[in-house]
């Protein structure tokens, strides 16, 4: 999972990220408004944890934003105003949660999991397409009832296909959501296929076909019929 944290305390900020990462997920991190702004004008996120405190502007003005340009991207609103107005105004214009300042980051993770479910499985701690299980709680993927052995890129890559079944992604996109924003960097993303080449072949040692298909030139797309 692909995060952006948006909070001007950097010390906070880097503490949050820290926690995240710890927990199998990819987090980035902006300090302002603006910097805000541009990440998401240039990158996809399944998730954004938004302070509405910025100092060069109003974070709500941030979830319009954000809704217009990923409308599926889920957002957590934190906020050190107890302030009613603040939370129904970010929940009107499309956030799914709040949480106000002093947290635990136990609590804050309860959140962020609890929303991503929500999100992408229906509330449901797996999601089963045919034979394929993913157990979301425990961080696995079986087939036929055989557990896959992933690492972890592979699982974060599986289910990033998983959620994006039947369209295409491009390298590019598969390597900012599993390796972060500063991945555009790289001169090529040929790697991208070693990761893929392994799952498909932990996936066909488990009895199944090849569920992942490639588009020669551009990248991978998930392809499954759901019965």
């Amino acid at each position: 999972m692909k995060l952006l944290l948006i909070e001007d305390n950097k010390q906070l900020a880097d503490d949050i990220a820290g926690f995240f990462r710890e927990n199998g997920f990819v987090a980035e991190e902006a300090y302002s408004f603006q910097q805000a702004r541009e990440k998401i004008g240039v990158y996809e996120y399944d998730m954004m944890i938004l302070d509405l405190g910025l100092p060069d502007g109003n974070g709500l003005d941030l979830v319009a934003i954000i809704k217009e340009a990923h409308p599926e991207t889920a957002i957590l609103i934190l906020t050190a105003k107890d302030s009613l107005d603040s939370k129904v105004t970010g929940l009107e214009q499309g956030a799914d949660d709040y949480l106000t300042k002093p947290f635990h980051k136990a609590e804050l993770n309860a959140r962020v999991h609890s929303i991503l479910r929500r999100k992408f499985s229906g509330g449901s701690h797996q999601i089963s397409l045919n034979e394929l299980t993913i157990d979301l709680s425990a961080r696995k993927a079986s087939i036929h009832d055989q557990v896959l052995n992933l690492t972890r890129k592979e699982y974060d890559l599986l289910l990033f296909l998983v959620y994006n079944k039947n369209r295409l992604l491009t390298k590019e996109s598969i390597a900012e959501h599993l390796w972060g924003d500063h991945i555009d960097q790289a001169d090529n993303f040929d790697f991208i296929y070693n990761h893929i080449k392994n799952l498909r072949r932990k996936i066909s040692r488990a009895g199944k076909g090849n569920y992942i298909r490639s588009m020669y030139g551009v990248g991978y797309k998930f392809v499954i019929e759901e019965t």
